[in-house]
């Protein structure tokens, strides 16, 4: 069946869940990543047991920190 990944077509295989999909992609770090599924965000609890469907639009979102916690401020007078 064919989905969308990251705005891209992809061929996958029937009864396969989010879970699955993660490591057919090879993501690294999975725990990381959290997962919108035909614009809805998916429980990582539901992972193992939510299975894609023909048609669906899938993204994988990385949440990342950055910066180094300095501030910058500026004083008026």
């Amino acid at each position: 069946m064919n989905i969308t990944v990251n705005g891209e077509s992809a061929d996958i295989a029937e009864q396969v869940s989010i879970s699955d999909l993660l490591t057919i992609r090879n993501v690294k770090m999975p725990d990381m990543v959290s997962v919108e599924r035909n614009g809805e965000m998916v429980d990582r609890s539901a992972f193992g047991e939510t299975f894609l469907a023909g048609g669906d639009k899938i993204e994988f979102l990385y949440f990342m920190g950055g910066g180094n916690g300095s501030e910058r401020t500026t004083r008026c007078n």
